[in-house]
């Protein structure tokens, strides 16, 4: 049965985020067929695309290498994220369906009972979930793309520590889902700008300065989060 190839893309860029492959370091197609059990055309395609989402470079006489994003580049990232998921939450406002809010309300149910385990493995995983879910019932495929593809890249390039207070992180999540359920879009965009603006505060670029170390903190221009002016 021949495999897809974005099941390859997938293999393969879920083992560049984990760190498998070394930045700068060649992909080569034969030893990434032989790694997958599939064909080189699979890998050829999926490498495509993985260059196009910029986790992949081609240089001469070397072939496919994993990209070398610089600390702009990885700046960028969580600005274009800082803008977009507050689009993303206003836009699910206005077109989530009640199958999304189920599974929000669900997703901050258990983010809020495993913060009081104090758990973190399962609130990141909870967490990703959830914007995941929030950029879906925005209903614009091209927002959801982009996002999670946002997402990858970040989960490849920083360390993100947990939160000082996951508690009031998931009430903020919980703000966020009443905004979206009211249909009020411009609260959905405010509570998710200040969530979104805490959260990068606590990512940490893996490779500072292009190279190893120790991973540097990420500055923002972090307001503090006053949930309190948020509730009605």
């Amino acid at each position: 049965m021949r495999i897809p190839a974005h099941s390859v893309c997938t293999a393969i860029r879920d083992d560049i985020v984990a760190g498998v492959y070394e930045r700068g370091g060649r992909l080569t197609e034969e030893l990434l067929a032989r790694r997958y059990g599939v064909s080189r055309v699979p890998v050829r395609e999926a490498l495509r695309t993985l260059e196009a989402e910029g986790f992949v470079v081609t240089r001469r006489h070397a072939g496919a290498c994993v990209a070398e994003p610089t600390e702009q580049e990885a700046a960028d990232l969580l600005e274009m994220r800082m803008l977009l998921e507050p689009l993303g939450a206003a836009r699910a406002a206005q077109r989530r369906t009640e199958a999304h809010l189920k599974v929000l309300r669900g997703l901050v149910r258990l983010g809020q009972e495993r913060s009081r385990r104090g758990n973190s493995e399962d609130l990141r995983s909870l967490g990703g979930w959830f914007h995941e879910t929030l950029a879906q019932a925005s209903g614009s495929p091209a927002l959801t793309s982009t996002l999670a593809q946002l997402r990858h890249k970040i989960a490849w390039m920083y360390a993100v520590e947990a939160p000082a207070n996951p508690a009031e992180s998931w009430a903020e999540h919980g703000g966020i889902v009443d905004a979206v359920a009211r249909g009020d879009s411009e609260r959905a965009r405010a509570i998710t700008a200040l969530h979104t603006e805490r959260a990068s505060a606590v990512h940490r670029l893996r490779f500072p300065g292009g190279g190893g170390g120790r991973p540097e903190r990420v500055r923002t221009s972090q307001r503090p989060v006053n949930m309190t002016g948020l509730r009605h």
